[in-house]
């Protein structure tokens, strides 16, 4: 999203992480450094990457998530280095669904989280966030410089659709999880059944573990939904849009948590740079974007009779579903891909740069 488009203004990147490269590939350099398979060790993870960083003659280091915040520490205030920190998610929510995490230490990580990243703002030069519901939190702490980046697609990833023949009606793609809707599609499915309506679903995303993989699968099974749902697991980006193109409608039935509720969904823009229409929870970040526009359905969070409503009438109505696409598309192009979001980011790394240590 943000490292590719920036090559094109003529910047030299480094990628530091544990990615399993060590190789000069022009305009990017990868630096791997190790694994580490627990939370807990992510933490050295983040101090051997400061220390194979600040071997790196950058300019900028710029930082994702949390776990990163130590490394940018050893790189600001024993490196002398720029540092930018990237939220990318609102992190502070999503530890209260987090479920490798005991309930009742939910509430503290998410604390925990908040006070550590509030830290970033007041030491780094630079913050980011992916929202402006994510940067309200820290949009007036310390003096590092303030942005919001939209995720929005790069549209050398999501060219003009190509018709193809369309296997499935319906795709959601994304986290498979109580929290993402995942089980009100689901009932939803059922409930189009019951009205006469046999629609194929594509899922395909991240469950939070093997075991909720395995449960999801048995869920499908004794909902009597085999035949009509697949489940998959991750795509590689580069596959998104072949993959969002087999179906004819995009689902994004997110419930009303506190995270969904602050985070704009990348998949609703994806779906439309693919000319698909979009049936979506009518959540506070995602609403301005539907307002006044015809390029797909907002729903009742949590509803799967209301999801069923709007996926029943677009289903029966192709026409108006065509031309919701194709208007998204139009959109996407015009307004909603990362051409824009990538000069800002540029500008933004001038802005830091130009300031004084």
């Amino acid at each position: 999203m943000e490292m590719l488009p920036l090559t094109k203004h003529g910047c030299k990147l480094i990628l530091v992480g544990a990615h399993g490269r060590d190789e000069k590939k022009d305009p990017v350099d990868f630096v791997s450094t190790p694994r580490r398979q627990t939370r807990a060790t992510r933490i050295l993870l983040a101090v051997a990457m400061a220390f194979r960083a600040v071997r790196q003659p950058a300019e900028l280091y710029h930082l994702h998530n949390p776990e990163m915040i130590p490394a940018g520490l050893l790189l600001k205030m024993f490196g002398g280095k720029k540092v930018i920190y990237d939220t990318q998610e609102d992190h502070p929510s999503m530890m209260l669904t987090k479920a490798y995490l005991p309930p009742a230490v939910r509430g503290f990580a998410s604390r925990t989280v908040a006070r550590i990243e509030r830290m970033a703002a007041r030491i780094f030069d630079g913050y980011i966030a992916a929202d402006s519901g994510t940067l309200r939190a820290t949009a007036r702490v310390g003096k590092s410089h303030k942005m919001v980046f939209y995720n929005l697609p790069n549209l050398d990833f999501f060219p003009s659709p190509m018709t193809t023949d369309k296997k499935f009606d319906l795709v959601y793609r994304g986290g498979l999880s109580e929290r993402a809707g995942t089980f009100v599609l689901l009932s939803a499915i059922q409930e189009l059944q019951r009205r006469n309506l046999n629609p194929r679903l594509l899922l395909f995303g991240y469950t939070d573990s093997k075991v909720d993989h395995l449960k999801l699968q048995e869920h499908i099974q004794n909902m009597g939904l085999a035949e009509n749902v697949v489940l998959e697991g991750r795509v590689d980006h580069s596959q998104m849009a072949a993959t969002l193109t087999l179906a004819r409608i995009s689902v994004c039935p997110l419930l009303e948590i506190p995270k969904f509720r602050n985070n704009i969904p990348v998949k609703v823009f994806e779906s439309w740079a693919c000319g698909l229409p979009v049936v979506c929870s009518d959540l506070p970040p995602i609403r301005p974007f539907f307002k006044g526009r015809e390029y797909g359905l907002l729903v009742k969070p949590g509803s799967s009779q209301a999801l069923a409503d709007a996926l029943e009438h677009l289903l029966k109505n192709p026409d108006e579903m065509e031309r919701m696409g194709k208007a998204a598309r139009i959109a996407v192009v015009d307004r909603y891909n990362n051409k824009y979001e990538s000069k800002k980011l540029l500008a933004f790394y001038k802005r830091v740069l130009s300031q004084a240590s």
